[in-house]
């Protein structure tokens, strides 16, 4: 019997099979037929899984493989982790390359990691690559609570308007790079994802014909579909050795804590960027005049902001960054070079835009020459292809940059430093999905979209670092891929997001399933823009609509620029109005997000979440109304919200002052289209 003595406990049991577990999982290991098995203390389960790989136009799984042993067994200590236990399965077959399965299981964590790899004596190459495969899979909950049964799929991207969305069996639905299986009144889930971001793009696909049950499971490297923006296959990754993604599979009791968990156990793989500064706050250009941007608006906001607004507490770290959108070229080098000095003189951060792999022009354009090339390279040359050298199709009307081209670096290279010259600290990086698709890429040894785009993000972050430039600069991404993380500080957790009802409630559809990035893979979520009055492209909201489109802003974590023309009068009113709430403003510049409490939306949002402010011994609860033709009232469970139904609360809510007691539930009455941020503290405390 194979025994060990640390807090993971290693069994083999005669030379069939092998058990690993801790207080909070287990794993079974068969060596009779290379199956594996987990579970935790409440019977959830992934059970009789095996991983398998395309190859040669066929599926292989250890099921095809006749010799199964236990080829290592060591302890290990990984930061964040703690110490461990790494198993590693050999399967070998004649005529089949070496496939090894590695499992991690650490003393005092409820997940499980597992990692497959292929190992040959000459190069092989593959694009789909499974971890787990498994038509058994159960949260091992009573036949009731079956019926509720949801998987929360997680879209690869934020482009499109695409939404977050909890679905029900029967299904067949993919999510990339993490996923949730979850019982909605318990909130007991099995998260899933990947832990590695620099090869594949990860799918999880679930199937199911039955109402309460998952028929089949498939967590793989290799997913393209129209959500991940793709046009070609997933490239082939070659080599004598290749490795899967790194898979993550918690078991929680509250599956939100699970998704906290995951985006931590990201960050122990690979660090997230660092920022030392506080929470951004300010303005960006977008919403207020799109393309027809110019020199007074953009002048003009720094000054208003800068004497009506900021001495009413306005600001953060004593500053605001003002920041240029898309159509800054619209300023003539002389305008541009005014402009800032201006914004500079008020005291503030000039912060701009780019997409670096994205191409605005049309075929006529091809022969425009790269800037910072020196006439070298055209815009037609580095252009991101398909195996027959054709131009990809376009994405939202841009065409793909190659990541890996030359041509691209130089052109990275004259735009970082133009920005870096000009005095610039905030960017704001758009459409880098483009960066992230399949292709040809100039680089023979980069195959795959996601190394293409890790490649080019790391080549760029490096040029905008402190160390190279000698000051902070706070990276922001917009439209861009969930995955890979660790090249910002910030990412929008939706799509474009205005000031309408509507507008809200989709970004608190991202924020709903997608809290947990805040202060994990990145260091704040970013709400977009918050319009109090009226964007470019919209009428103007009413009152409650516009002040309940802030409040989703600050309840995000999060990035808090604002998004009016304050040359309106209403614009200017409701900013000096609201904007000088400190308590609504101290809220923001904590940085921290708020957990909705109910995740059960199908496409929809929660409308209450919930902050608790250990430090401090408050919890902050913020409720929305998303209907903008009647009254709603509503009664929040404050056991639910994760506060103590039998303990007396004082309360304020930070809008009005309105403030009472409160004990078991809070009863709260919401005009149309309003919202509310109630603070409660203990009674007497």
């Amino acid at each position: 019997m194979l025994t060990s003595n640390t807090a993971v406990r290693v069994e083999q049991q005669d030379d069939t099979l092998i058990r690993v577990s801790n207080n909070h999982v287990s794993l079974e290991i068969h060596l009779g037929n290379g199956e594996a098995s987990c579970n935790d203390n409440f019977s959830g389960h992934i059970q009789n899984f095996r991983s398998a790989f395309r190859w040669q136009g066929r599926e292989y799984s250890t099921e095809h493989y006749q010799s199964h042993e236990l080829k290592s067994k060591e302890t290990i200590v990984r930061e964040g982790f703690g110490k461990g236990v790494h198993l590693v399965i050999l399967h070998q077959a004649s005529m089949l390359p070496r496939l090894e399965q590695h499992f991690y299981i650490y003393e005092s964590l409820p997940f499980v990691l597992v990692q497959s790899t292929i190992d040959s004596d000459g190069e092989i190459k593959v694009n789909r690559f499974a971890v787990i495969q498994t038509k058994q899979i159960s949260l091992g909950i009573g036949e009731a609570q079956q019926q509720g049964l949801s998987i929360l799929r997680v879209p690869f991207d934020n482009d499109k308007w695409v939404r977050y969305t909890v679905v029900k069996p029967p299904l067949d639905v993919e999510s990339y790079e993490a996923a949730a299986l979850f019982e909605p009144d318990s909130r007991r889930g099995i998260i899933m994802g990947s832990l590695t971001h620099k090869v594949w793009k990860t799918g999880i696909r679930f199937k199911s014909e039955r109402s309460g049950h998952i028929d089949e499971l498939d967590l793989y490297g290799g997913a393209v579909s129209e959500l991940t923006r793709d046009f070609q296959p997933h490239g082939y990754v070659k080599g004598k050795r290749i490795e899967s993604p790194l898979v993550f599979i918690g078991f929680y009791e509250d599956y939100r804590e699970g998704l906290e968990a995951y985006g931590r156990a990201n960050t122990w793989i690979e660090a997230p960027l660092q920022w030392e500064g506080g929470v951004p706050v300010g303005w960006n250009s977008w919403s207020a005049a799109m393309s027809e941007l110019d020199y007074d608006l953009y002048t003009s906001t720094s000054d208003f902001l800068k004497k009506e607004v900021q001495p009413l507490g306005f600001q953060n770290e004593g500053t605001l960054y003002i920041n240029f959108d898309a159509f800054w070229d619209n300023f003539t080098p002389e305008e541009m070079k005014d402009a800032l000095d201006r914004v500079r003189q008020n005291g503030h951060r000039a912060g701009t835009y780019w997409t670096p792999f994205a191409f605005w022009g049309s075929p006529e354009q091809f022969s425009q020459v790269v800037e910072g090339t020196d006439g070298q390279y055209t815009y037609g040359d580095i252009l991101l292809r398909d195996s027959e050298g054709e131009v990809l199709p376009d994405v939202d009307g841009g065409l793909a940059i190659d990541p890996t081209h030359p041509g691209n670096r130089l052109r990275i290279d004259w735009f970082a430093n133009k920005f870096i010259s000009e005095g610039f600290e905030y960017i704001k990086l758009d459409f880098l999905a483009h960066g992230a698709l399949e292709g040809q890429h100039h680089d023979p040894e980069i195959t795959t979209g996601i190394a293409a785009y890790h490649y080019g993000m790391s080549y760029l972050q490096q040029k905008l670092s402190p160390e190279a430039i000698g000051r902070p600069f706070f990276i922001n991404l917009s439209i861009a891929p969930l995955f890979p993380y660790a090249f910002a500080h910030s990412r929008r957790i939706s799509c474009d997001v205005f000031g309408t009802l509507k507008d809200t409630e989709y970004l608190l559809n991202s924020l709903t399933h997608g809290w947990w990035m805040n202060n994990t893979l990145y260091r704040y979520n970013d709400p977009d823009h918050s319009v109090l009055y009226k964007s470019f492209n919209q009428e103007a909201t009413g009152l409650q609509e516009g002040r309940s489109r802030l409040t989703a802003s600050v309840i995000a974590g999060t990035v808090l620029l604002l998004g009016d023309d304050f040359r309106q009068a209403e614009a200017g009113e409701r900013a000096k109005e609201w904007l000088a709430n400190n308590k609504i403003m101290n809220v923001a510049r904590l940085g921290q997000t708020f957990r909705p409490v109910e995740g059960d939306c199908g496409k929809g949002a929660s409308d209450v979440f919930v902050l608790e402010l250990v430090e401090e011994q408050s919890f902050y609860l913020a409720v929305f109304n998303f209907d903008a033709a009647r009254v709603v009232h509503k009664t929040i469970s404050l056991k639910r919200a994760g506060l103590d139904a039998s303990t007396i609360y004082s309360y304020e809510e930070l809008w009005e002052g309105v403030q009472g007691e409160s004990s078991g539930d809070l009863n709260v009455t919401l005009e149309q289209a309003e919202s509310k941020i109630y603070r409660l503290t203990v009674k007497g405390s």
